[in-house]
């Protein structure tokens, strides 16, 4: 069983939506397997399902002035940012598949964000940060020494349509964390939001990153992963026994 991946670069976020889109309607059609997209966006707001316009706390001259785009998208969650030094992961997946922790006939979604946040751990952890998850508290929080807060590492929103898991996570490795102040991330009002890099004295590379984040997705969901060199590749995929895997 394989998962395939395509990183797709820093791309700007509505091009990313439409090659997700793209993936997710071969997806449903079978005619490719399960997916991850990792890829980086330009500095860009977006607003999901539960989201509140007030969490928006810059202006919308101060948006268009900085060239800042901002979405409104079908994922859950409230808003949230993604910029440059952050990793994006974009997951397509059969919940109708064989996958880990499925008692019916399909993996329910909240089971589903449990296997993204430990993926997300686990990436952490290869780089000496030790993470967790929060009870009622979706995505992955640092986990504080003595009267230090946990601070949020990674943001998770996803959307499930016939079966197919769309939009995902993004994991904080080299993001300016000023440009959250643009927003009250995921209406979380209480606690801070962190990186990678403050958190280790030796910081991550986006590649080292990208390594991490395959190895640690392939292992959770038990699959191995094959890396795509374009999306025409990606749709139309050869023999997995010649494509490259990790």
């Amino acid at each position: 069983m394989y998962i395939h991946l395509l990183h797709l670069g820093r791309i700007p976020y509505a091009e990313g939506l439409a090659i997700q889109q793209q993936v997710v309607t071969a997806r449903k059609q079978n005619l490719i397997g399960d997916t991850l997209l990792l890829l980086e966006h330009p500095p860009v707001l977006t607003l999901g399902r539960n989201s509140v316009r007030s969490n928006v706390l810059a202006s919308d001259d101060f948006l268009a002035q900085r060239g800042i785009e901002l979405h409104e998208i079908n994922r859950g969650g409230d808003v949230t940012y993604h910029g440059p030094g952050q990793l994006v992961g974009y997951p397509i997946i059969d919940l109708r598949g064989d996958l880990p922790g499925k008692k019916g006939p399909h993996l329910g979604p909240v089971d589903y964000v449990r296997l993204l946040e430990e993926v997300l751990i686990r990436t952490c952890g290869d780089f000496g940060v030790m993470a967790q998850r929060i009870p009622k508290l979706t995505g992955v929080w640092t986990i504080p020494g003595g009267s230090i807060q946990e601070k949020k590492v990674a943001a998770i929103g996803v959307h499930v349509s016939q079966g197919v898991t769309s939009h995902g996570f993004a994991l904080n490795v080299t993001t300016d964390l000023r440009d959250f102040d643009w927003i009250v991330p995921c209406g979380i009002t209480d606690r801070a939001v962190t990186s990678l890099e403050l958190e280790t004295d030796t910081p991550p590379t986006m590649e080292q990153a990208i390594h991490s984040a395959a190895r640690n997705f392939g292992r959770i969901f038990e699959r191995q992963i094959l890396w795509s060199e374009s999306l025409e590749e990606l749709l139309h995929p050869a023999d997995p026994a010649t494509r490259e895997a990790v």
